[in-house]
């Protein structure tokens, strides 16, 4: 007798094959990539430009919960989270995600 929701199962096994091949083709191919090669720095480049297009997707046209907060509210929040990534040469990364955080739950109780 078949177990219900082995569809379930098989998806799950095919998707852990599949990324683990993934990885397991990433990992063999590291050795020979020149990180200073013409197509490595497009790469770079397209996936920097997609994270920026959907951050700033987030910041104007959001959904869900982040649509109910005031445009201006969340440029603001973005442009003070920005400038703290900018105000220190080295380590920015975490306080400018804690200024974000730390603003945007603030105005969520405040409001």
């Amino acid at each position: 007798m078949m177990h219900e929701g082995w569809e379930v199962w098989a998806a799950l096994l095919a998707a852990t094959i599949g990324t683990y091949i993934c990885r397991a083709v990433g990992v063999a191919l590291s050795g020979r990539i020149d990180q200073d090669s013409e197509i490595f720095r497009w790469l770079s480049a397209v996936t920097y430009a997609m994270v920026a297009a959907l951050v700033v997707r987030m910041i104007l046209l959001p959904l869900g919960t982040l649509a109910t907060v005031p445009w201006w509210v969340r440029v603001l929040v973005s442009a003070l989270s920005v400038a703290v990534m900018m105000s220190s040469p080295q380590r920015r990364l975490v306080p400018a995600l804690l200024t974000g955080t730390l603003l945007m739950v603030t105005y969520g109780v405040l409001r």
